[in-house]
């Protein structure tokens, strides 16, 4: 159970995104106000262009807002430059993206050891190999993307995000290049890995049962939170 006198490690207040296209500007997100505490799995959801993904993005600092304020793990994220917003992720914040993003030409354990080495973390390679080993990928340490399934990829994409021992998980369809079984495979991992560090998961998807295990689900419907 969540404990909800401990503060937000994410809290969005009146979160604006606005882009500007040729035929004008388009409203992102809308009035977005949300609170994610330590240890709480949180699913977005809503239909394709709801700004379940911009949402994601503008909470990690990756995307920046347009207006209203962003607090992540205690320190703010509007105002900041990309130096200082990778200083305040490292270490601290995992992801977990639909498309991998893992570099071809390292190994999975290499893939995993990268974000432990910029962290200046000790035992990088043993505690790399122990995350791998987490999910199921000790036989694979040294096999490249290349020469491993959509599931493994996603195995090791999950290791190197919890292998820094993140406060928050930030997962953007997890699953959604999976087939039913390593889907179910992977959401298990980031459940159990969350509780596990007593980390923060804030999930997207599309999938209604993955949804459903969460503790809690926001529903998005154009821009603004609906329930």
């Amino acid at each position: 159970m969540t404990d909800t006198s401990l503060p937000p490690v994410l809290s969005l207040r009146d979160v604006e995104l606005t882009l500007m296209a040729a035929s004008g500007p388009i409203h992102i997100l809308d009035h977005v106000c949300l609170d994610v505490r330590a240890g709480e799995s949180v699913a977005i959801v809503g239909p394709s262009g709801s700004g379940k993904s911009s949402l994601m993005a503008v909470s990690a600092g990756l995307e920046r807002a347009t207006s209203g304020e962003i607090i992540l793990l205690g320190d703010p994220v509007t105002g900041r430059n990309e130096g200082e917003l990778a200083r305040l992720r490292r270490g601290r914040v995992g992801f977990v993206f639909q498309s991998f993003h893992l570099m071809p030409t390292m190994t999975a354990l290499e893939n995993v050891m990268a974000p432990l080495e910029i962290a200046r973390q000790d035992r990088v390679r043993e505690r790399a190999a122990e995350a791998l080993s987490q999910v199921g990928l000790e036989h694979r340490l040294k096999h490249y993307p290349g020469q491993l399934s959509g599931g493994e990829k996603q195995r090791v994409a999950v290791a190197r995000a919890l292998a820094v021992g993140p406060e928050i998980i930030f997962a953007d369809e997890p699953t959604g290049n999976l087939d039913t079984a390593a889907g179910s495979m992977i959401a298990d991992f980031l459940f159990e890995a969350a509780r596990r560090h007593g980390a923060a998961l804030v999930l997207v998807t599309h999938d209604r049962d993955l949804a459903s295990r969460a503790d809690r689900i926001v529903e998005m419907r154009d821009g603004a939170i609906q329930s």
